[in-house]
């Protein structure tokens, strides 16, 4: 491979390209071009830096300049005065990778400093669509070693001792499932990788597909092996593009290596992929439900006993884990299982990937050893929140998770702490809530998500979540009454317990969770016709101070609703029935004397 004095890596995980860089990387092209400098400088279009908030970002090397925000009209500048001057573009840098004129490393800033990158250790560092890339960062190394050292007896043993658990949700131990289809009877066997990923506002293992597909790939081979199976099937959801796109090409680069198909690395082995498309069903995130989809029949889940390990994908032993848990097993093939299961707590051992979102300053993609806490997560890694709010809650888990309240900031993330308090680890959504935000309404959202994607196989889901989002509308409309507080704690506990699939016995935990860290507000809603955080429109009034009113008029000219009345010079007023709470008034008042009151 050709020696480059400098590289430059541009972004090119789904966020980044969104704001513009497969621009960036063609102007970067096209001015390294200009500049005779393309025998001298490589530009690399890699996966997720994770640091969604300062995107696009482009990170030179040799010196490891972070560029925030960069857009294509900077190209110019960094390639004359950084690639060819030597100069860094200091105006581009991300503000905390620099510190009295020298440039910190990536470890020492902030959001990466408490961070520890194992399943996306791969991320922002390769070409995910060079498998030279790959192999040159120890890629199909783990295959080698298992086919050629190792029985599938041993694979299990190891992956059991590293305590790998599922990080789809579920967080069943992994080695366990493993053995389990092992030791199910069958010739035909099958493995698969849920990549169906349907949490709000999560994108972990977008990410990864999109970042470091190869990983997954041996992964499965791995498994392929362990379990005696030469099938595997990689299920997406089709409103990822890039993801499968990458797939695709690490799969065919995969097979034209010898690394998948017929007797991989001369070994006699043979294990092939074929991806499968999901139409964007949330149900079919759920394992059952998802292998019935594969079938070519609708997504709906079916009745365990018996579990897909015994009767799986067309009736056949299937072994069936999600994207990060598969991107963990190389690593812990290579460096072994005892060092795995030294990083976490005794009973979540290892790192966990989160998707951090909503109302905090770094929003991205993290990984984080198991056992940090909220806390260090939000203010240390996250930046804490914008504007100077407090912070409330944070959702973990999405849909089938629950809130965990600031007095509880200082839990540690793991399995068991987690559903302690009513929430689970889910798939790795984390949803960041500051003082704004009103927890009846959240509850709410989740739950008009829930009832939208219910399969309507079971009555529990499909009638008891939609009569739960029918009190949920009744109380943020100021309509509710004590007796719709009782009904709906009533009708939660009964679905958790009678619902067909987890995702139908997990749907009520939003509201169970706000209803045990807030129940305060759910009363102050249905008592006192209050909506605390001031959220809930129809709970909400807007007022206009007489005292700071110029009497301009700029406030009637703007209102949609002409709810605003009276004469210049003079304070003007609202007229409430009129007014549909639409906040324009606030935004276009020069005198702030316009404020919602709850």
């Amino acid at each position: 491979m050709p020696l480059y004095r400098a590289h430059v890596l541009v972004c090119g995980g789904t966020g980044c390209t969104s704001g513009g860089s497969d621009k960036i990387y063609d102007a970067f092209l096209k001015e390294i071009e200009n500049f005779n400098l393309k025998d001298e400088v490589q530009v690399i279009r890699t996966g997720c830096f994770g640091l969604c908030a300062e995107g696009p970002i482009v990170i030179v090397y040799p010196e490891g300049a972070f560029y925030s925000k960069v857009a294509d009209s900077d190209v110019k500048e960094i390639v004359e005065e950084h690639l060819l001057k030597g100069r860094i573009v200091k105006r581009l840098l991300y503000k905390e990778s620099l510190e009295e004129g020298q440039i910190k490393s990536l470890n020492e800033v902030k959001f990466y400093k408490k961070q520890m990158r194992i399943a996306l250790r791969n991320c922002g560092v390769i070409n995910p669509e060079n498998i030279e890339e790959y192999i040159a960062y120890d890629g199909y190394k783990a295959l080698a070693k298992v086919l050629t050292e190792m029985t599938p007896e041993q694979v299990i043993d190891w992956v059991k001792r590293s305590g790998l658990r599922g990080r789809g949700g579920g967080g069943f131990p992994t080695g366990l499932k493993w053995e389990f289809a092992a030791k199910a009877p069958g010739d035909v066997k099958y493995v698969v990788c849920n990549a169906d990923e349907g949490d709000p506002g999560a994108y972990m293992d977008r990410s990864i597909l999109e970042g470091d597909p190869h990983s997954v790939i041996e992964a499965m081979a791995i498994a392929g092996y362990a379990i005696g199976s030469k099938q595997g099937y990689v299920y997406v959801r089709a409103e990822y593009p890039l993801a499968v796109k990458r797939l695709e090409i690490a799969i065919n680069q995969a097979r034209e290596y010898g690394l998948l198909g017929k007797n991989i690395l001369g070994t006699g082995f043979e294990f092939d992929i074929e991806i499968r498309l999901g139409a964007g069903a949330f149900v079919c995130g759920e394992e059952t439900a998802l292998m019935t989809s594969i079938e070519g029949h609708r997504g709906e889940p079916r009745p365990r006993p018996p579990f897909p390990a015994v009767k799986g994908l067309w009736g056949k032993p299937t072994l069936l884990n999600n994207v990060e848990t598969y991107a963990n097993i190389p690593v812990i093939i290579l460096k072994g299982p005892e060092w795995f299961a030294s990083i976490g707590t005794e009973k979540s051992k290892g790192t966990k990937v989160f998707a951090l979102v909503g109302k905090v300053n770094n929003t991205g993609l993290i990984e984080v050893p198991m056992g940090t806490t909220v806390r260090e997560i939000v203010e240390d890694i996250g930046g804490g929140i914008p504007g100077g709010k407090k912070f409330k809650a944070v959702q973990t888990g999405g849909p089938s998770g629950g809130c965990i309240p600031a007095s509880l900031m200082d839990t540690p993330i793991d399995f068991d702490s987690l559903t302690a308090l009513g929430t689970m680890m889910g798939s790795g959504g984390m949803i960041v809530m500051d003082e704004d935000t009103c927890m009846v309404d959240i509850a709410k959202f989740f739950l008009e998500f829930t009832v939208d994607e219910s399969c309507g196989k079971c009555p529990p889901c499909r009638i008891g979540t939609r009569r739960m989002l029918e009190i949920l509308q009744k109380i943020t409309s100021g309509n509710g009454t004590e007796e719709d507080l009782e009904k709906l704690e009533e009708l939660a506990y009964s679905i958790k317990d009678s619902a067909l699939c987890g995702l139908g016995q997990t749907a009520p935990n939003p509201v169970l969770s706000t209803l045990r860290y807030f129940r305060d507000e759910y009363e102050a809603h249905v008592k006192e016709k209050r909506c605390p955080a001031g959220a809930c429109k129809a709970l909400l009034r807007i007022v206009i101070d007489k005292d700071l009113c110029k009497g301009c008029g700029i406030c009637a000219k703007n209102c949609p609703a002409n709810a605003i009345t009276g004469q210049i010079k003079k304070p003007f007023e609202i007229d409430q029935e009129k007014c549909i709470k639409c906040g324009v008034c606030i935004e276009k008042c020069p005198f702030k004397a316009i404020s919602k009151k709850a």
